[in-house]
């Protein structure tokens, strides 16, 4: 029998974990896995070609703000009852119907845990199933800490009590997850590192982008101050000359974008600059760029170090996002990248970081990015362990009878 997972995705603010998800399920569906993916978040271009057998769309719910104070409807709402109920019922007919041998749940028990309306009747059901499916987290290199000691302890006592195996999407050799989750050290043997999620096969540069600069803003919904100081450092005279994309991001608010727009005058200093608002093709314009200007993202600083592209990062780092900061961090200091930190970032640091970058040039270096693949084949392992072990357990009880 084909093997089936259901693969659980949450995205917010950024589409950073929707991205990564949509990774995981390309390897899989690659490896003969039949997978379903759950998306809870706003429609993106990107789920148009997402690799599963089916894709199923959970009333869109996304964040208020960087805090995530609030979860909100489309219409701004504060969710309600009603949405979470529609949402949970959802989510457990999609198990029902697709009877999954394995669940990953795309950050959750370590984040997402607003969620938990909809993820703890899942992992009740799950559990009660016979036989019952692998149970498997998914998280990036980096995590942003709990707020209080009493919430790591529960996510260990959740990963020690329902989970088979926490697969963390980074390479050892640059950060362990202890860096930034103390707390790793009571469920390391759960934890599976698969190296970086990086594309598929990052495409050759091609004729779009060459000798440009490329701004980009990940998802778009924080990167308007980005945006902004970079056509500042531009109008000052940082790489006047050259041709600028701007990529705005699908979620940078509809006005933000307007106002940029409103200000690439021809006539003036920002004559020779593009925007749009996303780019299918963002890989290939990295590889033939003169200089990236972008966030630290985790999908982001992978598709830079695929490119080898000369870099200049600006963490995003409002509220309590830490995990940008610490990437750039590790990433700058093995050459990769200049980075500017979000609080102290003005056109004229900016030009300077960008000197520095183009000084630099390009750089590669080895880190492991074959972290969908390895996931799909540490599932696969899994899947036929689990497979011969029931097989075993049947065999027994029939001779027991």
């Amino acid at each position: 029998m084909t093997p089936s997972v259901l693969l659980y995705v949450q995205h917010l603010l950024g589409v950073g974990h929707l991205e990564r998800a949509l990774r995981l399920s390309s390897a899989l569906s690659r490896s003969g896995v039949r997978v379903t993916l759950v998306s809870g978040g706003e429609e993106v271009p990107q789920l148009a070609t997402a690799a599963a057998e089916r894709v199923v769309r959970l009333a869109p719910v996304k964040a208020s703000d960087v805090e995530f104070r609030a979860l909100l409807d489309l219409r701004g709402e504060p969710i309600g009852d009603a949405l979470r109920a529609r949402r949970r019922e959802a989510l457990l007919a999609a198990f029902r119907e697709t009877r999954p041998q394995a669940l990953i749940f795309e950050s959750f028990p370590f984040g997402r845990r607003a969620f938990r309306f909809e993820l703890d009747p899942l992992i009740a059901a799950a559990r009660a199933a016979c036989p019952r499916p692998l149970l498997i987290s998914s998280i990036r290199d980096i995590l942003v800490p709990p707020s209080t000691p009493e919430k790591a302890r529960e996510i260990v006592r959740r990963v020690r009590e329902e989970f088979d195996a926490v697969l963390v999407h980074g390479d050892p050799a640059l950060v362990t997850l202890e860096r930034s989750f103390p707390e790793a050290r009571e469920i390391a043997d759960r934890l599976l590192y698969t190296g970086y999620v990086g594309r598929e096969a990052p495409p050759p540069a091609g004729a779009a982008g060459r000798g440009e600069v490329i701004v980009s803003a990940g998802g778009g919904a924080v990167g308007g101050k980005l945006l902004r100081a970079s056509l500042a450092a531009r109008r000052e005279g940082s790489l006047s000359a050259l041709p600028w994309r701007l990529i705005a991001g699908p979620n940078l608010p509809d006005e933000e974008y307007a106002d940029l727009a409103r200000g690439l005058d021809p006539s003036r200093a920002s004559g020779g600059v593009a925007l749009e608002r996303y780019r299918e093709d963002f890989p290939s314009l990295l590889g033939a760029c003169r200089l990236s200007i972008s966030q630290a993202g985790y999908n982001t600083m992978l598709d830079i170090l695929a490119a080898g592209a000369a870099a200049v990062v600006v963490p995003f780092a409002a509220g309590r996002e830490a995990e940008q900061t610490m990437r750039a961090e590790l990433f700058a200091a093995r050459g990769i990248v200049e980075c500017v930190a979000e609080s102290d970032l003005t056109p004229s640091r900016l030009a300077a970081a960008i000197a520095r970058a183009l000084t630099r040039g390009r750089k590669r270096t080895a880190i492991a990015t074959g972290g969908a693949e390895e996931s799909a084949r540490i599932l696969s392992r899994m899947l036929l362990r689990r497979a011969r072990q029931l097989a075993s357990a049947t065999s027994k009880a029939i001779i027991r009878q």
